[in-house]
């Protein structure tokens, strides 16, 4: 076999697995997204709160960047307000719209990314 051809193969392989480790990796994000579990603030007083709700089509447009974010810094608590027993931090933060990103007296709600990157940081 020629240089070309191997070098060809291993690039095809390299461009294989790497589509199917995104693939798979989305589809992981999506899953965690989709979680409903129940949330205590009180545990986590110094992170970022995410409110969200998983049928949001503007929190699924930040979703993903916020969670490999939190992959790297483990500084974001997901709350996904679909779940019923989170609902009471709705008037405990004054929230009036998903998404929301809450830092100590920072607070954001939309999906821009440059007030979005101030609130999480880097």
């Amino acid at each position: 076999m020629t240089l070309i051809k191997k070098v060809s193969k291993a690039l095809a392989v390299i461009v294989v697995v790497s589509a199917v480790s995104s693939f798979a990796s989305h589809q992981y994000v999506n899953h965690v997204e989709k979680q409903r579990p129940i949330v205590t603030l009180a545990k986590h007083p110094k992170k970022v709160l995410f409110f969200y709700r998983d049928d949001c089509p503007d929190c699924q447009a930040i979703f993903h960047r916020i969670y490999w974010h939190n992959v790297i810094s483990h500084n974001v608590v997901f709350i996904n307000m679909n779940q019923s027993q989170n609902r009471h931090y709705i008037h405990q933060y004054q929230l009036t719209s998903v998404p929301t990103l809450i830092h100590g007296k920072q607070r954001y709600a939309g999906t821009k990314q440059s007030q979005i990157k101030r609130i999480v940081g880097d």
